[in-house]
């Protein structure tokens, strides 16, 4: 019996079993009874749809590589959820968000979706979605990430309903109250009310610019000699003025009630010469009256701006397609172009414009000991962005971290800068047209002046990015609003049935919300070269002003008056206010005046003679080579198992330079260590 069953011979039998069943499948008939995982919600967040067996792709998607969890939809952010247990190192994550993780994206942050059907990419718009729903999602986002979600795997309905929903509350226009931060400010318990966190922030040394000591107090640091104007506390002026704000002493009562504040000189900076900076919004042409242009002459203009907002955007999207890769087919088609495509958007020299516009004003200070009234259109966009350049250059003050935080909050959130409208939160298509990166482009020029100058700042790059991702979790009163009176109306308005008390929303400086102690320390650069204990004086100029006038040529040119240009009533303003005029916006490099692109020149080159005080005047140098690509905002690189320190080698520069910058990331996601190695 034994020896007729091994008669058979020594050859083993060909396996007669074929599987047409993929592994996934199989995984998830074996756990039909697995409870489905979700995030830790945050107070007052609410899970509208999720789907579970949705493959997240870690690589290139044509290597169908990834990790399988869970995807839903909140209302406040996308979330995945892996069904791998996190390993050690995302454990010991140095710098984590507390808000959302490397796998999240807040509802703001979605900048556009594309569905993959078949071996197609389109892009979804919110009337688009039908009954049909890809097989693949795409979600570009604003800080430069960039998620693939495959739903082949995931039941049907599940998978119509997570596309749909995410389409939904991306994409389709809502009302302010949706947004996440009244849900959660309502649901949380964030301390005390917004005095609390007014007092909070005053002890960190943070200044709010909501009151009238917190202007007197700049005025006094800085030496200013101006009027400062309370009359507008409960927004009676202008509801687009802040409520404080100082003008120069000879604009009277009757000023202040004209054209609903557009017109007036708003103190910004004073030198230590005695002249200072002021910004305005220009008033409408009024043909049939006089009466306009003579109130505009009396305020005095001195830079004037055509850039449109909407070629800033422009420029803007066209640059950052550069980093929005799905594939490696595309990065190597990209990167063929590199160089071309990076000159030809016009980003870059969009910054170095804002840069030169900044050096011009700064040199009528510093040298000429003028007068500057910055004037454009609505006066709160790209004045906000050269006057905050304007001191940042002249004042140690606002190099440190409390300081800048200062700064922003007195030139851009007190100084009404329209962060709603332009960063389009509610999708809203009659905001179109407003939507423009205009806060961005003023973090590109200060990471610019950082990097030539690292050691003059006391916030690190990481501040920066982490604070230009801020902008889209919507959260934090500092980014919600238009203007003050828009703030102090909705957090303050009541409901129909029942009064109710301020919403306590915290702002984004109250840094706890997001990071713990030791992420914060990340926004320290240690390189800052701290000001010596000695030195008490507050507002001292390091080189005598014959010296500058000796070392610095003179290139002020004079407008020829017209008839009747000035009238008897504006004299003394004329005089307070002596100013000189800049040339307008340049288009490109190549239209700038050969007057003024000399005179910058001359004064930067003298200026760079001397010997340099970190805690002194700065100036950027302006030339092709040195205005580079913003490495940790655009580059970010994921961790990948088999060579965690990946490295990026494409330029950051124009072709100017033969200097290659090489990125060496620490990276999870969004929060990311960087050491850079030139």
């Amino acid at each position: 019996m034994l020896s007729s069953l091994g008669s058979a011979g020594g050859k083993s039998a060909k396996p007669s079993f074929v599987s047409y069943v993929t592994p996934e499948e199989i995984k998830s008939e074996k756990e039909p009874s697995r409870k489905e995982k979700h995030p830790d919600l945050l107070p007052g967040e609410v899970v509208f749809c999720s789907a579970s067996t949705v493959l997240k792709y870690t690589q290139d998607d044509l290597s169908q590589r990834g990790v399988f969890g869970a995807l839903l939809c909140t209302n406040f952010r996308v979330s995945f959820v892996s069904d791998e247990a996190p390993t050690e190192e995302m454990v010991r994550t140095l710098f984590k968000n507390k808000l959302y993780g490397e796998n999240d994206i807040p509802l703001s942050c979605v900048d556009n979706i594309y569905g993959g059907y078949e071996d197609k990419k389109k892009l979804i718009t919110g009337g688009l979605v039908k009954n049909k729903y890809p097989s693949k999602i795409i979600i570009h986002c604003k800080d430069l990430r960039v998620f693939q979600f495959s739903l082949s795997f995931s039941k049907e309905e599940d998978a119509k309903k997570i596309f749909q929903g995410i389409v939904h509350h991306c994409l389709e226009p809502k009302s302010l109250r949706c947004l996440f931060a009244f849900s959660y400010c309502e649901n949380t318990s964030y301390p005390g009310s917004y005095s609390y966190c007014r007092e909070h922030l005053r002890k960190n040394q943070t200044v709010m610019f909501d009151s009238v000591e917190d202007w007197t107090q700049d005025m006094k640091r800085t030496k200013g000699n101006c009027r400062l104007v309370s009359e507008n506390s409960n927004f009676e002026l202008s509801p687009k003025l802040p409520q404080f704000f100082i003008v120069p002493t000879n604009v009277s009562d009757e000023d202040l009630t004209k054209y609903q504040g557009k017109g007036l000189p708003m103190w910004c900076w004073s030198h230590h010469s005695g002249c200072a900076l002021f910004k305005t919004a220009s008033l409408p042409l009024i043909q049939e009256d006089n009466v306009a242009q003579t109130y505009t002459e009396k305020m005095l203009t001195a830079v004037a701006h055509n850039h449109l907002y909407s070629d800033i955007l422009l420029s803007y999207n066209r640059f950052k397609q550069f980093f929005l890769i799905d594939n490696t087919t595309e990065f190597w088609m990209s990167d063929m172009k590199w160089f071309s495509s990076l000159d030809n958007c016009g980003w870059l020299d969009i910054i170095r414009q804002c840069l030169q516009k900044a050096v011009e004003v700064v040199e009528c200070l510093e040298k000429e000991n003028t007068n500057v009234l910055i004037m454009e259109e609505g006066g709160s966009d790209l004045c906000c962005v050269i006057s905050s350049l304007v001191q940042l250059m002249l004042d140690p003050y606002y190099r440190t971290l409390l300081g800048f935080q200062s700064l922003v909050q007195k030139e851009w959130v007190a100084g009404g800068h329209a962060f709603l409208d332009r960063s389009n939160h509610l999708h809203l298509k009659d905001k179109v047209e407003s939507q423009s990166p205009v806060f961005l482009l003023f973090l590109e020029c200060v990471w610019q002046l950082q990097q030539q100058h690292g050691p003059a700042f006391q916030f690190s790059e990481t501040y920066l990015t982490v604070l230009s991702d801020s902008v889209h979790v919507p959260v934090f009163t500092t980014f919600l609003f238009n203007n003050d009176s828009h703030r102090d109306n909705i957090l303050r308005a009541e409901t129909p049935h029942k009064p109710r008390s301020p919403l306590n929303c915290p702002t984004v400086w109250d840094w706890s919300v997001q990071f713990d102690c030791k992420a914060q320390d990340l926004f320290t650069n240690p390189l800052y070269a701290e000001k010596p204990k000695q030195d008490t004086s507050v507002r001292k100029s390091y080189r005598p002003k014959h010296l500058r006038q000796l070392s610095l040529p003179s290139s002020a040119f004079k407008t020829p008056p017209k008839k009747g240009f000035f009238k008897d009533e504006a004299d003394n303003l004329k005089k307070i206010l002596g100013v000189k005029r800049l040339s307008r916006w340049m288009l490109s490099p190549s239209s700038d005046s050969p007057q003024t692109s000399s005179s910058v020149r001359e004064f930067y080159e003298a200026w760079q003679t001397k010997h340099l005080d970190y805690h002194g005047l700065l100036l950027p140098c302006l030339d092709g080579p040195s205005i580079r690509v913003w490495m940790q905002r655009y580059l970010p690189v994921e961790m990948d198992s088999d060579f965690p320190y990946k490295k990026k080698k494409r330029p950051t520069s124009t072709p100017h330079q033969n200097q290659l910058a090489f990125t060496f990331e620490f990276s999870h996601g969004r929060n990311h260590f960087l050491m850079n190695e030139i």
